[in-house]
């Protein structure tokens, strides 16, 4: 039962996380907004995302590093899914292959499962494809660990 109730509990809980915009972290508030998450259980994650132009190169293509960074908010996500920790993950290792581009305005599908959990380490799989074709786009692989640590600005307000 309880089981059950998680998948629910971290899609709401990480859908209002990615809708509202944090201190400190900019880069994932630009990168993530308009990030739909579609479908959640324990271990899996389905998003969508439809690429906006704050995020585009030169050529108008969706931008490597806004790639890179999507994939580990999903990837995070994911993992939160599993073991119901919304912060306090830390990238140990990161692995991403690119095998296409995606223009401005198009659609995409971004998949994260959870491979394997080991109490405080976590391996994730992502894939990201054009929503319409299913063109791959890219496919990453992480490892993460579990951190106890929470930054001073998050836990502990200013005394000045």
């Amino acid at each position: 039962m309880e089981g059950e109730k998680l998948p629910r509990i971290s899609r709401k809980g990480i859908q209002e996380y990615l809708n509202k915009e944090m201190p400190h972290v900019e880069l994932q508030n630009i990168t993530a907004k308009g990030l739909i998450i579609d479908h959640a259980r324990k271990g899996f994650v389905r998003c969508t995302f439809i690429i906006p132009p704050s995020a585009s190169d030169a050529h108008g293509n969706w931008q490597v590093g806004a790639i890179a960074t999507i994939v580990d908010i999903v990837a995070s996500t994911a993992i939160c899914t599993e073991t119901a920790i919304i912060r306090g993950n830390v990238t140990m290792d990161y692995n991403i292959s690119y095998y296409s581009s995606v223009k401005i305005q198009e659609e995409v599908e971004i998949v994260a499962e959870v491979v394997g959990n080991k109490g405080k380490l976590s391996s994730i799989r992502v894939e990201v494809k054009k929503r319409g074709d299913g063109e791959l786009i890219a496919i990453a692989k992480q490892w993460t660990a579990s951190n106890e640590f929470r930054a001073p600005w998050i836990n502990h307000p200013s005394k000045l």
